[in-house]
């Protein structure tokens, strides 16, 4: 399903509404039929509304839209003056023009669909101060579990351990869009340079771009590939240990079994 701006012209004189699409088309009508009663039954209008519209366009306007026909062989009627006819012809060019600016909008707006499904993971509530969303790139079952990879942007991989009842009630398939939620305390932090090797499945490496000091812990967030951000929560201890600072690097360690996956209804 694709997003389209779609809108309507009113014109308004002394700040109110003068002349829109329906009035437009009931003052087309009346010039086509002479008579008020039957533009209104043409436009779907009661006779009353119709007349209300005509009187208020007429107070508003700086000329006479309509005058009144009296006696004649057809009983008398109803006729456009030279104003209205110009006034008609003025807001047809004016919704042409408008219905080539809403195409422009509407050609500029194509990625506006994936900006709404960002909005609403701005505004998902939860606890995980990791979020990132990405797409499935690979489903391998077991016989209770599967590990499901999704795909970042910056071409990083994220691997979740989940059972198979929740890859089916999530639905997941290759190629849906999902988030990853990673609780910033699962993240355990070491040394770019480290020779060790871990059994943890996701190992992604960055800069720190923040370290920020709280009455207990600190909040080391970690700039990755992609523009994609990560947060570990770690004791002063364990930061006094790996002796890195802001604009060092550094790599993020945990487990599949601590990635929650979440799809959008």
């Amino acid at each position: 399903m694709t997003t389209k701006i779609q809108g309507f012209i009113w014109l308004y004189r002394e700040d109110r509404s003068f002349a829109g699409p329906g009035r437009i088309q009931l003052l087309e009508k009346i010039g086509e039929y002479g008579s008020i009663s039957k533009a209104a039954k043409a436009v779907g209008m009661s006779y009353k509304g119709a007349w209300d519209s005509i009187d208020l366009m007429n107070n508003l306007a700086p000329e006479v839209l309509i005058i009144r026909v009296a006696g004649g062989k057809g009983g008398g009627g109803s006729q456009l003056t030279d104003y209205a006819r110009q006034l008609i012809k003025a807001f047809h060019e004016f919704e042409a023009e408008h219905q080539q600016f809403l195409e422009q909008l509407n050609q500029k707006i194509e990625n506006f669909d994936q900006l709404y499904q960002f909005m609403r993971r701005l505004n998902m509530q939860t606890s995980a101060r990791n979020q990132f969303a990405g797409t499935v790139a690979n489903i391998t079952e077991g016989v209770v579990n599967a590990e499901v990879t999704l795909r970042l942007k910056g071409n990083l991989e994220i691997v979740a351990a989940i059972t198979l009842d929740s890859v089916r009630q999530l639905g997941l398939k290759n190629g849906q869009t999902a988030i990853a939620l990673v609780k910033s305390p699962q993240v355990v932090l070491v040394r770019a340079d480290t020779t060790l090797k871990f059994s943890a499945r996701n190992h992604l490496c960055g800069k720190v771009s923040n370290i920020e000091k709280g009455a207990v812990n600190i909040a080391v967030t970690i700039d990755l590939a992609g523009g994609n951000t990560l947060k570990a929560v770690i004791t002063e201890e364990a930061l006094v240990d790996l002796g890195v600072k802001e604009g060092e690097p550094i790599c993020a360690i945990f487990k599949s079994s601590s990635v929650i996956i979440a799809v959008e209804e």
